[in-house]
């Protein structure tokens, strides 16, 4: 028996090849195919598209690849037909999976969604779609049950996945902080580097100048190590995307791009500056269409500011630097900011999201009931 499964981007793909590994434990007949990354692949899926082929950012930027993402959907649209699993698991990526959802709905396949596309920031209308399409809804965050039920959408709420990961990592690799150290997390698509580097770049300068600061910085799969080793200061340690929890677990402080990395920081206990920089027109079109006020995702699971956001023309070296040297120091915003992101690990709920998510998956797609699929 086949179970379709779509992760577009490198922390969906590592979710998703957790929820495969589970899944394969309870279920050992069952077969999983579809689109992520290698993480994905080596627990057990069978992929027919390569998450980097998807590794698009921006909202004018990803134009220009409509021809390329619409091939890559109809070839996953027409494995769909072929193969008729026995239901679809859609993780995040929600313009590209969305039209997939609705693919399977034409056909009765039922869909889980693992991991909610951010309605609740932006494109809210969106949400007509999940309660047409969507047989169970499985949240991550802790405001997100909420609106999910205000909008009739079964959901089940089972905490993050980064809370057992992190702890796992944690009780296995003992926490040698270095005074001096700055953990860099710029993105982890190219696009996302090319744009963070060069202030990045200056702020290192300056925090090496003045602080003596040492830097390491994790290199993240799909990113280039020469175009980041070809523009950072002499002396700037580059680590293996996936030696990112050893990067922060050295650091005093980190610099991290927006993103799932931040709740990763803050699982780790580091204080952090939070950035981030798009093509102009894509930070015009989406400053129209978002409607919350914080953007790092460790502040909207606070839902206040406990990390300072340096987003788009506040990105600077002289900001970085500025906040650096006061999270760097013992003062009381380095205190208030740790209180705060211990405020955020408590939010986040207990160890055991995947096994959560295992159940509300195996309980939407019927996977259960059928004879021999599971293990004796």
């Amino acid at each position: 028996m086949e179970v379709m499964i779509i992760a577009g981007e490198a922390s969906g793909d590592a979710h998703a090849a957790e929820l495969i590994t589970e899944l394969r434990r309870r279920f050992p007949a069952l077969h999983f195919f579809g689109c992520g990354g290698e993480r994905m692949a080596a627990a057990g899926c069978e992929l027919l598209v390569h998450d980097r082929e998807l590794a698009v950012m921006g909202l004018v930027e990803v134009v220009r690849h409509l021809p390329r993402l619409r091939r890559l959907l109809a070839k996953l649209k027409a494995a769909l037909r072929e193969r008729r699993p026995q239901g679809v698991i859609l993780v995040d990526f929600p313009d590209f999976n969305l039209r997939l959802a609705a693919a399977a709905h034409e056909l009765k396949i039922p869909v889980a969604y693992f991991i909610s596309p951010q309605l609740w920031a932006w494109r809210s209308g969106r949400v007509k779609q999940i309660q047409r399409y969507v047989k169970r809804m499985i949240c991550i965050f802790p405001f997100e049950e909420e609106f999910y039920e205000r909008h009739g959408v079964q959901v089940a709420a089972v905490g993050h996945p980064l809370v057992e990961r992190v702890a796992r990592w944690r009780a296995e690799h003992p926490v040698a902080r270095d005074d001096r150290t700055v953990a860099v997390l710029p993105g982890s698509r190219q696009r996302e580097v090319e744009m963070h580097l060069p202030v990045l770049t200056e702020a290192m300068q300056r925090l090496q100048a003045t602080h003596g600061c040492k830097f390491v910085l994790p290199v993240a799969p799909h990113v280039s190590v020469e175009s980041i080793r070809a523009m950072v200061p002499e002396g700037v340690q580059l680590l293996p995307g996936n030696e990112m929890y050893t990067a922060l677990a050295q650091a005093r402080m980190a610099l991290v791009a927006s993103g799932t990395a931040t709740v990763e920081t803050a699982l780790l206990g580091v204080p952090m500056v939070v950035f981030y920089k798009l093509a102009p027109l894509s930070f015009q079109l989406g400053r129209r269409l978002v409607h919350t006020e914080h953007v790092a995702m460790v502040n909207l699971i606070a839902e206040r500011g406990v990390v300072p956001e340096l987003i788009q023309g506040a990105f600077s070296a002289a900001a970085i630097t500025d906040w650096a040297t006061r999270l760097l120091g013992d003062g009381p915003e380095r205190q208030v900011q740790l209180d705060g992101l211990a405020e955020v690990r408590a939010r986040l709920g207990p160890p055991g999201a995947i096994s959560r998510a295992a159940d509300a998956v195996a309980g939407a797609l019927g996977l259960c009931g059928h004879v021999g699929l599971a293990s004796t």
